[in-house]
């Protein structure tokens, strides 16, 4: 017997719906087929420096960029609604890992358009986020991690704010966390304090301890190893049955995308283990951007992933953990889980991520960042004074640019976007620029371009 066709299917086949979605994609190709790099139109300058300010003053506080996009872009391109159209290297943080304007993602919001409400939340959602959370477990438990239950929400931030929740719950009487030094929780009142960044919580009433551990430094490898263990032991014991877990990034975001050999972080782990104290990967931002989708899988340490968090690319974030740490009923539960849009565009990305050849030696993170490392590897050895390494690793890309203070960062920043490049800063001592190319989008002409932006830019401010 047949099953019965729901309305929503019905909807979703009609033949109108698929001639609109025709339409708009062709409508895109032709407005986006132009677009190439350009500099601001003076007739806009005007009216788009009223804007900034109006923003600036309704926010409390300018943008750290003149960035107001106009809403159109192709691939690493964008519009701003100056009329300029620059190349996105850091793509919202590491958000917009489609880019700008992807037309296949075009069937995919108009899907999201006709669904019945706008944002989904703790009383009502539809079946993508139980199809979400099915992928994002399954992705997880690939290479053996022991991870039953994903609970979703709208920003990384809630997303770590579940998870010591839910780990603090699980201690009970635990009223600390262990970090890794230059750490980037979030900006909430308690990440504030794991977030490694005494400027982010200034003002703010301390909420929990948090004890740093040193993190690997590659100049010094058996020292720092030998470092990092002993303050941890130092924690353990002088806090007995005190720590909810340890927070661990396997590449540091905001500490300027540094990592570690396995062997480092395994050291570490089995102390933790031998310890009984819970290991929590915060991959926000480098899922899916390493040479496989969780970082945790490309060190081989699956065995050791009690919690952990995703989010950035994937639009909507997620807490995933194992069976003995499913909370108490009350614990978690939020009015918004994710909207519909971002819902549909995570199974689009995790779709893509998973048939793309992202992954491994010669996937296609690796060629892009193999790409960008050519590139600064041939300047470096020209003009080691302007550009220097590590490179990062994957679709997180970094370099220390001119003398590493936060002064040349923010100018090496500034003129890159006036001359069509947008990045960001990382790290402190040196602090460096990161690239967060949009990985389902960025071609190999845009890296080059972006390249060569990069080497006049650095070879210019050097000789000022």
């Amino acid at each position: 017997m047949d099953q019965p066709k729901l309305h929503a299917d019905q909807l979703r086949s009609d033949p109108r719906v698929a001639e609109a979605k025709r339409l708009l994609r062709a409508a895109l190709a032709e407005h986006t087929a132009s677009l190439t790099r350009r500099d601001p139109t003076p007739e806009l300058a005007g009216d788009y420096d009223a804007m900034l300010t109006q923003f600036a003053e309704l926010r409390g506080n300018p943008l750290y960029y003149p960035f107001l996009g106009s809403g159109i872009g192709r691939g690493s391109l964008v519009e701003l609604a100056d009329g300029s159209v620059k190349y996105d290297m850091i793509s919202g943080i590491g958000v917009h890992v489609c880019g700008h304007s992807m037309p296949e993602l075009i069937d995919v919001l108009t899907d999201a358009a006709l669904e019945d409400t706008v944002m989904q939340g703790n009383l009502q959602q539809n079946v993508e986020s139980l199809e979400v959370c099915r992928r994002l477990l399954t992705m997880a438990c690939r290479q053996g991690a022991a991870l039953d239950h994903c609970f979703l929400t709208s920003s990384g931030a809630m997303a770590n704010e579940n998870a010591l929740k839910i780990l603090f719950q699980y201690r009970p009487g635990s009223n600390r966390i262990l970090a890794f030094d230059n750490a980037f929780a979030g900006r909430s009142l308690v990440l504030s304090q794991v977030t490694d960044r005494p400027l982010y919580r200034a003002g703010l009433p301390a909420t929990i301890p948090v004890d740093f551990v040193p993190f690997f430094d590659h100049h010094r490898p058996d020292e720092s190893l030998r470092d990092a263990a002993a303050a941890l032991q130092m924690y353990l014991s002088r806090y007995p049955g005190a720590h909810c877990g340890f927070m661990m990034e396997l590449v540091q975001g905001e500490g300027g995308y540094r990592t570690a050999p396995r062997e480092f972080f395994v050291a570490l782990c089995k102390e933790l283990r031998a310890a009984d104290v819970p290991i929590y990967f915060d991959e926000i931002q480098t899922f899916g951007r390493t040479l496989a989708p969780f970082a945790y899988q490309m060190l081989q340490l699956d065995a050791y992933a009690d919690m952990v968090t995703v989010g950035k690319m994937t639009q909507v974030c997620a807490t995933l953990y194992g069976n003995a740490m499913n909370p108490k009923p009350g614990l978690l539960s939020q009015t918004f889980t994710a909207s519909t849009t971002a819902l549909l565009a995570a199974k689009f990305i995790l779709d893509k991520l998973e048939s793309g050849g992202f992954y491994g030696p010669e996937g296609r993170n690796e060629q892009i960042h193999r790409r960008f490392c050519e590139r600064f590897e041939k300047l470096n050895q020209k003009r080691p004074d302007v550009i220097r390494g590590p490179w990062g690793i994957g679709g997180m890309v970094a370099f220390t640019a001119l003398d590493g203070s936060p002064a040349s960062a923010k100018r090496v920043l500034h003129e890159l976007f006036a001359a069509g490049v947008i990045a960001f800063a990382a790290g402190a001592d040196p602090t460096r620029i990161r690239f967060l190319p949009s990985l389902l989008a960025v071609t190999d002409e845009e890296i080059d371009a972006v390249c060569e932006i990069l080497e006049r830019t650095l070879l210019r401010l050097h000789e000022e």
